[in-house]
């Protein structure tokens, strides 16, 4: 019953990350209509810029329209550490929901280029935040020997959602309902925003929150709840951790003593980006139809990729406590760098089709086996509990900052599917992905730590915080 109580706990804190996926994810079956129905309006914004160099481009405007949302994603990350801190991860997951909702039915009921671009930017303030405060709740309600898969539960929810988003654009694709189509991809988002936040109120805060802010009683029964060992070991191990004696939840994060984790997150999530990951998912079916598919073999297509990343993240989900995260890190590189090297050499030589489709199964499979199922954990488990907020944010901030940039500028230098030299634009951006994947291997094996199996505040010491 206490496990069931746990397991319950942590699947309901995913969600958050089912609709993370689904809300960046959705994009991409109806960005390519977003550019037709709103090109009268990025040609006006461009000409009113002038020769200001990018910002005078038509296709700088329209990767804006895409990154709007990731915008937010950067202010809700950086921001939501503070509310999660004073009022509690689950209440913090409640106010998100609530963002979600609001940012999928004005998003449906956009009525023009402006109104858009704020409801898509209120989802990312919601993407962000649970990106944060999600991982941190699972991490800090979870035992160390299955933490690993718990959180990675956060990551198989984003998965989720990106395959039902690719999914439902499918599907409403198939009902040929013309101008409106659009409106109904991202409309349907509303109705496990709704159920998500209703949820919530079935389960409890988090202990080590609790015990942050000195209210030992109840996070004596949430542990009890839950089916915590050693209760009075763990606690005293926390509030060790925690030392309000000689530290304060509001002591500066920017330290030399955290500069090892702070690193540690920001090349984890830096390389997690710069692997063209999100490029990918918001530019599926552009990057299918340069590739020579039809529109709709190319939305089919995008929900293979899907599929796949699911398969693959459930099997990541199931040995990452076993085999650790260092591992599972070091497999998905050599799977980047094979991957996306090949594409590179597809489209230069203007070979696309299987070959392209093959790659990127390797490409979503070594994601979702290596980075996709490490990232979140990782950056959860390698800051003291007084500071894991804010390193949380810290990482996701970083995250989102580079999701931005390589969404941003996709469309820009690659261009229309069907413009002439898009194929060997693609051949160049996917080459820049693969050496960048290079780096991150040998990251991997000079820096990164192994995590698995250690407690908590164990890892702190490991790492030389006292």
């Amino acid at each position: 019953m206490k496990k069931g109580y746990l397991l319950k706990s942590a699947v309901v804190a995913s969600l958050g990350g089912l609709l993370f996926g689904f809300d960046t994810a959705v994009i991409s079956g109806a960005e390519q209509t977003l550019q037709d129905l709103y090109a009268g309006t990025y040609e006006s914004l461009a000409s009113a810029m002038g020769n200001l160099g990018i910002f005078g481009k038509a296709g700088f405007w329209h990767g804006c329209t895409t990154a709007s949302a990731l915008i937010g994603t950067i202010l809700g990350a950086w921001l939501s550490s503070k509310p999660s801190d004073a009022f509690g991860r689950r209440r913090t997951l409640s106010l998100l929901a609530l963002l979600y909702l609001v940012s999928a039915v004005r998003s449906a009921c956009a009525w023009d280029w402006f109104s858009f671009v704020v409801a898509r930017f209120i989802g990312g303030l919601a993407v962000g935040g649970s990106s944060v405060v999600g991982p941190i709740y699972i991490a800090e309600i979870s035992p160390a020997g299955s933490r690993g898969r718990l959180v990675a539960l956060f990551q198989f929810n984003i998965v989720l959602g990106i395959l039902l988003a690719y999914l439902s654009n499918y599907i409403i694709g198939g009902f040929d309902l013309g101008r409106i189509e659009w409106r109904w991809m991202f409309g349907v988002e509303s109705l496990p925003a709704a159920a998500f936040f209703l949820l919530l109120f079935g389960i409890p805060l988090s202990p080590r929150w609790l015990l942050v802010r000195g209210r030992d009683e109840e996070a004596r029964g949430v542990m009890e709840r839950i089916g915590a060992e050693n209760v009075d070991l763990q606690m005293q191990e926390i509030r060790e951790s925690i030392d309000p004696a000689h530290h304060s939840v509001r002591e500066p994060f920017f330290r030399r003593v955290y500069l090892k984790p702070i690193l540690l997150a920001f090349f984890i999530a830096a390389f997690n980006q710069l692997s063209g990951i999100n490029a990918l998912l918001y530019y599926s079916t552009r990057i299918f139809e340069m590739a020579g598919a039809s529109a709709d073999f190319a939305r089919l297509q995008s929900v293979i990729v899907g599929a796949t990343n699911l398969v693959f993240t459930m099997l990541a989900l199931t040995v990452i406590d076993r085999f650790g995260r260092r591992k599972l890190m070091l497999v998905g590189s050599l799977g980047y760098i094979i991957s996306l090297s090949t594409v590179a050499w597809a489209f230069n030589a203007e070979r696309g089709g299987a070959i392209v489709l093959a790659c990127f199964l390797l490409f979503i499979a070594s994601h979702a086996f290596g980075q996709g199922a490490v990232i979140w954990v990782f950056i959860s488990e390698i800051f003291p509990n007084r500071v894991r907020a804010k390193g949380q944010a810290l990482g996701s901030f970083t995250h989102w900052i580079m999701n931005a940039a390589i969404s941003w500028t996709f469309p820009m230098l690659v261009g229309p599917a069907s413009a002439p030299g898009a194929s060997q634009a693609g051949a160049r951006v996917f080459a820049f992905y693969a050496g960048m994947m290079v780096l991150q291997l040998i990251w991997v094996i000079v820096m990164m730590p192994e995590t698995k199996g250690i407690p908590l505040e164990r890892i702190q010491k490991k790492l030389g915080i006292k």
